[in-house]
């Protein structure tokens, strides 16, 4: 995709290893100074319930608003260098703990279906630790064939979610 400016994106944080609200915090800072890049929203933090086995920490979840001129896939790579450069560990466990784990909900109004990425994000309308920051700061923004994220919010249950 080429673009006469800057996208407005999404990118859902998550964390629960290792100090995850200075590991979340930490990634914030650093979505800021990603090339290309600015960091225009950023949402309070959220302790939630892990979706993934039971027996590991609950979650920190954030969801940072930028505007970017880098491309879908290059933001992907960006994305993922953040979360190396916080040791996170790829593979065994789906939905496992981590130390850092960043989404890209959404890239403008563009859906995206790409073996390495899928914009929006899957599972972003069942997601309520994806929901509640995304429409803290921005209730009005369209999911692309889902609909507007205020009434997704309004359709999940918040459930055992507490705002820091």
């Amino acid at each position: 995709m080429t673009s006469a400016g800057p996208v407005p994106v999404y990118v859902g944080i998550g964390a629960n290893l290792d100090d995850p609200v200075q590991q979340v915090t930490s990634a914030l800072r650093e979505l800021a100074a990603l090339p290309q890049t600015s960091l225009t929203k950023a949402s309070s933090l959220y302790r939630t319930p892990p979706m993934g086995p039971p027996d590991q920490p609950d979650y920190i979840n954030a969801v940072a608003a930028l505007e970017t001129t880098l491309a879908p896939l290059a933001l992907l790579d960006e994305l993922q260098h953040l979360e190396q450069l916080h040791r996170r560990v790829r593979g065994a466990e789906r939905w496992g703990p981590r130390t850092l784990d960043l989404d890209l909900l959404l890239y403008g109004d563009e859906c995206i279906a790409h073996p390495r990425l899928s914009v929006p994000h899957p599972g972003l309308a069942q997601r309520a630790f994806v929901l509640l920051p995304l429409a803290e700061i921005a209730p009005a923004v369209t999911v692309p064939g889902l609909g507007p994220v205020s009434a997704l919010c309004a359709a999940v249950s918040a459930d055992g979610i507490s705002r820091l």
